[in-house]
């Protein structure tokens, strides 16, 4: 289990392959995101608990801690 947690995680467009580094929420999932580039809605893939985990170059907090994030879906 890390004792630091990377608040930070750039998440990429599937659809226009932009990038933006974004602070992750701490007390919350977040479970949509619009590519300020193109406008597409990102939503987690099937498996995944936040757009994070599906298009981020680091996992949530609470994965990042070892637990299950939000509502484990």
């Amino acid at each position: 289990m890390p004792e630091t947690i990377e608040p930070y995680s750039t998440l990429t467009c599937p659809e226009c392959g932009h990038r933006s580094r974004e602070l992750m929420p701490t007390d919350a999932c977040q479970f949509y995101y619009d590519c300020t580039a193109c406008g597409t809605l990102l939503k987690p893939k099937a498996g995944d608990c936040c757009v994070f985990c599906s298009y981020g170059d680091v996992k949530c907090p609470p994965i990042q801690q070892g637990g299950p994030c939000c509502d484990s879906r």
